[in-house]
């Protein structure tokens, strides 16, 4: 027979009960410890007991139980625990002394002597490892014995320590929980709770394990109803869901006008139902569904949305575009290895150029030899002709521009006939 047996701190464990008659509950009994004896009080027997032994965190699983209970203990035996009991807290105490002065981070939270004194357990909590060889040593060698020193969770610390929560009642990680199953602010948030630590927060600093025992409720109520704020077609036009009660299972519904009324979640059905878009009833795990059903313009804004995404995706790969006289006709353009030539080349008039002073100051500037120096050998004339001529080969690539091939008139001052520096007109002064 398998029974389960509790120590201090509601620590549990299993045991093989050989005798034919069960042992009572709550009733002490000395068990097989390791390299020695302990005392705990029977928790569960029978079947109870073995559907604990494969259902709890702290149980064998399918692995079968092997350590043995020996007997029930008898009073002396009881009274002996009982004086161990009160020197728990001495134990601790000085543990920690020993702590400070090895300048460890950790709290130690409890301190376990076992029934027959041969092993010291320290229960400690610590937000990263420590490394206590060193005071493992000198425990030993002050209380003469075994010392283990256990770390564990905060949620476990409460566990074992016990009190009472802000409902009035014992934790129920102490009273009657089989297992610490984690808890996230997702939970919270599916039930619209507030996300306020102080008020979802239990004594551990954790979240409350009293969260999860609703949330499946939350979550399969919620996909019996429609999301908020969608805009559904019912029998009375479009109508904006603003809440859901989803304990007595009604709808606020609210249309353009700004009225507002409240339905029964079976009557919203019924008119959905009528109107084809029964399908738009969902909660918020329904996201992926298609948003069109019972609402207005949602599908075709998607559409447009994901056609702008793909062309500005695919502005990448086209090529740049290019004003007409930016084109460009050069043998390198084209993707052919340019002949070799020295003659410089000047940049050409955009159309529509208001005035050439600007390119022609700028050819000044660069030719114009600075104050005080000379012209290089060999070459003629002042720099007020050097200035001319410059004048007169911008003038000239104004001819070239491709905007009289366009219109034939040309109001610009880079061609046209009587313009300065075409055919026939007198040369520059």
């Amino acid at each position: 027979m398998v029974i389960e047996v509790a120590f201090k701190g509601n620590r549990k464990e299993f045991f093989l009960w050989e005798e034919e008659e069960a042992p009572p509950v709550k009733a002490p009994i000395i068990v097989d410890a390791d390299r020695g004896e302990d005392l705990g009080h029977v928790h569960a027997i029978g079947d109870l007991a073995t559907l604990r032994a494969k259902g709890t965190s702290h149980g064998p699983g399918t692995e079968p139980v092997t350590q043995k209970a020996k007997r029930l203990a008898s009073d002396e035996e009881v009274s002996r625990l009982k004086q161990l009991r009160t020197q728990d807290e001495d134990a601790r105490r000085k543990a920690m002394e020993r702590v400070r002065a090895n300048n460890l981070v950790m709290k130690l939270s409890d301190a376990e002597w076992r029934w027959d004194r041969r092993k010291l357990t320290i229960y400690f909590t610590a937000e990263k490892r420590v490394d206590f060889r060193n005071l493992v040593r000198e425990l030993a060698a002050m209380f003469r014995t075994r010392i283990e020193l256990k770390q564990i969770g905060v949620r476990d610390e409460a566990k074992r320590l016990s009190g009472v929560g802000r409902c009035a009642r014992e934790y129920c990680s102490a009273s009657w929980l089989p297992e610490l199953r984690p808890v996230n602010l997702g939970v919270a948030k599916d039930q619209r709770l507030s996300l306020n630590p102080s008020q979802i927060s239990g004594a551990c600093g954790r979240l409350m394990c009293c969260l999860r025992y609703e949330h499946d409720f939350y979550v399969q109520q919620r996909r019996r109803f429609p999301k908020e704020n969608r805009v559904l077609t019912t029998a009375r036009g479009e109508e904006k869901v603003i809440a859901n009660d989803i304990f007595r299972e009604r709808v606020t519904l609210r249309n353009s006008e700004g009225e507002t009324r409240v339905v029964a979640l079976a009557d919203l059905r019924r008119e959905l139902g009528g109107t084809g878009g029964a399908s738009a009833l969902g909660g918020a795990d329904d996201a992926g569904e298609d948003e069109s059903v019972g609402t207005t313009g949602t599908h075709a804004a998607l559409e447009v949305l994901d056609e702008e995404v793909i062309r500005l995706q695919d502005t990448a790969e086209r090529p740049a575009f290019r004003f007409p006289w930016e084109q460009d006709d050069r043998p390198e353009a084209r993707g052919q290895r340019p002949e070799k030539s020295h003659a410089r080349e000047l940049p050409l008039a955009p159309p529509n150029a208001e005035d050439e002073t600007d390119e022609e100051d700028a050819l000044d500037g660069e030719d114009t030899p600075p104050p005080g120096s000379q012209l290089p050998v060999g070459q003629a004339g002042a720099p007020g002709q050097q200035r001319r001529s410059r004048r007169r080969r911008g003038r000239r690539g104004g001819r070239r521009h491709p905007r009289e091939d366009r219109g034939g008139n040309s109001s610009g001052n880079g061609g046209g006939a009587g313009s300065p520096g075409s055919p026939g007109s007198p040369p520059p002064a």
